[in-house]
């Protein structure tokens, strides 16, 4: 049946300020920004990685009515959407340090775990964001 996932969905608030975010800052590079007339169609995905996109989509038509996009604007702002991405690195102290000299704002900082070195922190919208530096042989991004 299935043979690849090849896009993920979070809502964020302002796609020029996830732009900034996403591709400025944590270094990811645009797969799609296209104008389809009643939404922008706006991916993002790892360097090299064009078989996995991220959609930044913001709440609103033609999905939901205004009274829903509404109340899905308040839960991302809360951080209370589910929006959630998880990211591997080579080194995820190195990877830390560079992002908080440019500023991101943590909710821990890197930890062991079972499974390599974790951290987290949150977009400017409250979408949560691991990354991990996975154990030797583990190949495996847990969170």
């Amino acid at each position: 049946m299935f043979n690849a996932i090849t896009h993920s969905q979070i809502y964020v608030l302002d796609q020029d300020e996830a732009l900034d975010f996403y591709v400025g800052k944590l270094g990811l590079e645009v797969g799609a920004d296209v104008d389809l007339g009643v939404m922008r169609w706006l991916t993002v995905g790892v360097p090299g990685h064009p078989e996995r996109q991220v959609l930044l989509e913001t709440p609103g038509g033609p999905m939901m009515s205004e009274e829903t996009a509404r109340q899905v604007r308040d839960l991302v702002t809360k951080g209370a959407t589910g929006g959630h991405l998880i990211f591997t690195t080579d080194d995820c102290r190195k990877t830390y340090e560079r992002l908080l000299d440019l500023g991101v704002e943590f909710t821990e900082e890197p930890t062991e775990r079972p499974y390599g070195i974790d951290c987290g922190l949150r977009d400017p919208f409250g979408n949560h964001i691991r990354f991990n530096q996975p154990n030797a042989g583990t190949g495996e991004a847990a969170g």
